[in-house]
């Protein structure tokens, strides 16, 4: 089902949110750089004691200085197998949800893996940000690269072939070996660093993303919402979010956080 604008959400679902999931690129970024509205919305969603904690597809190294920077609790990154947080000290600290054997078994079939996807797939590039990856590989076909339909389903196909998990964000094609997902980081990192559980919270927490994937977290929480370039992957989307932006990228996600506050604020004055 198609979203309904995210100006028509009921209040009273939006002020029962007291987490927020986010995607990074093309959510809170633009061709690369965090935009100011967005970065403005998660300074205002952290001084309303909101924890906000981003799933990105983008590497362990990448998000090093975001982690940092941001006023988010933590970056969950490689579609969900790596999580950059601060510890009470200000220290920042990197866990991993496989453990050391296990990754160490992944680098070689990592790198096999690859190999055969720049072979088989022509025009095919490893993205930029590969010297930061630690448990997945990535293909360009959007940030630097250009790579059609036909060639991104191929990279898609030889990724599965090789016994790998594979996924297409609105940048990369992303692969790895392992059942996890933006879903599973989100519940290992909620429940390590906030003792809660997102499943049985899955009212109480909103998610925020803009493709294809994004579904697993569209299908799982109510409150899913997509800016507004979501609609650029409407041909390939199977599941959608229940509500969406009339903002595109960091404007939208603004919009949601500017709502879920004012909704915020209403629920406390009537309490």
């Amino acid at each position: 089902m198609p979203p309904r604008p995210l100006a028509e959400c009921p209040p009273a679902q939006l002020g029962r949110i007291d987490g927020v999931l986010t995607d990074i690129d093309d959510t809170l970024t633009r061709d690369g750089a965090a935009e100011p509205a967005a970065l403005d919305a998660l300074a205002r969603l952290a001084a309303a004691g909101l924890p906000v904690i981003a799933v990105t597809g983008r590497p362990m190294g990448w998000s090093v200085p975001f982690a940092q920077a941001w006023p988010v609790r933590a970056i969950v990154a490689e579609n969900g197998a790596v999580a950059l947080f601060r510890d009470a000290a200000g220290t920042l600290r990197t866990e991993y949800l496989q453990d050391e054997p296990t990754r160490t078994h992944n680098t070689r079939r990592l790198a096999v893996a690859a190999q055969r996807v720049l072979r088989e797939v022509p025009g095919a590039t490893l993205a930029r940000d590969s010297a930061g990856r630690v448990t997945d590989i990535a293909i360009d076909h959007a940030e630097f690269a250009r790579l059609d339909a036909a060639r991104i389903a191929r990279v898609v196909d030889v990724m599965r072939a090789e016994g790998m998990h594979a996924t297409v964000s609105s940048i990369h094609v992303n692969g790895w070996f392992g059942t996890h997902d933006k879903l599973a980081g989100a519940r290992w990192i909620v429940r390590r660093l906030l003792g809660r559980d997102v499943d049985a919270e899955r009212a109480r927490w909103a998610y925020v993303g803009d493709s294809t994937n994004d579904q697993v977290m569209f299908g799982h929480f109510p409150l899913a919402v997509g800016v507004a370039n979501l609609r650029d992957f409407a041909a390939q989307l199977r599941v959608w979010p229940a509500w969406i932006t009339a903002g595109e990228r960091g404007a939208g996600f603004a919009e949601f956080a500017a709502a879920l506050l004012e909704a915020r604020l209403s629920a406390a004055g009537r309490s």
